[in-house]
C-alpha cells in the first residue's frame, strides 16, 4: 500500500489550501480513507474521513470549514480547506481507515497569523 500527499504548503490566515492523497496497492473504491494531523507537541487527531459510498464524517473543529472527497476513478482522495486558521498547522496524513492503518508520509500545511 502507498499513500502520497500532495498539495500542503504556507498560507495566510483565511486563506484556503486543497490536499491530495494518491493511492495505489488497495482496491480504492472499497476502501474507507480519512484525513488526519498533528500539530507539534501534539497527539495526531482525526479530521475527516470518507466511506466509499461518498458519505462523510468531521471533526467538531474542522465542521463547515473542510470537506472531504474522493475520485475513485483516480485513485485519490481530497481535503479542501477553506478559512484556515493558524490553530490548523500541522502535519496532515492520510490513512487507510479499515483494519489496521496504512499510513503516507504526511505533508505540512502551516497557516499564518
Amino acid at each position: 500500500v502507498r499513500l502520497v500527499e500532495s498539495g500542503g504548503g504556507l498560507v495566510q490566515a483565511g486563506g484556503s489550501l486543497r490536499l491530495s492523497c494518491q493511492a495505489s496497492g488497495i482496491i480504492f473504491g472499497f476502501a474507507a480513507m480519512g484525513w488526519h494531523r498533528q500539530a507539534p507537541g501534539k497527539q495526531r487527531e482525526l479530521v475527516a474521513s470518507v466511506a466509499p459510498d461518498g458519505s462523510t464524517k468531521y471533526a467538531d473543529f474542522v465542521k463547515g470549514r473542510f470537506t472531504v472527497s474522493r475520485d475513485n476513478a483516480k485513485r485519490t482522495m481530497f481535503l479542501q480547506m477553506n478559512s484556515l486558521k493558524p490553530e490548523d498547522t500541522g502535519v496532515y496524513y492520510c490513512a487507510t481507515a479499515y483494519g489496521p492503518p496504512n499510513w503516507g508520509q504526511g505533508i505540512q500545511v502551516t497557516v499564518s497569523s
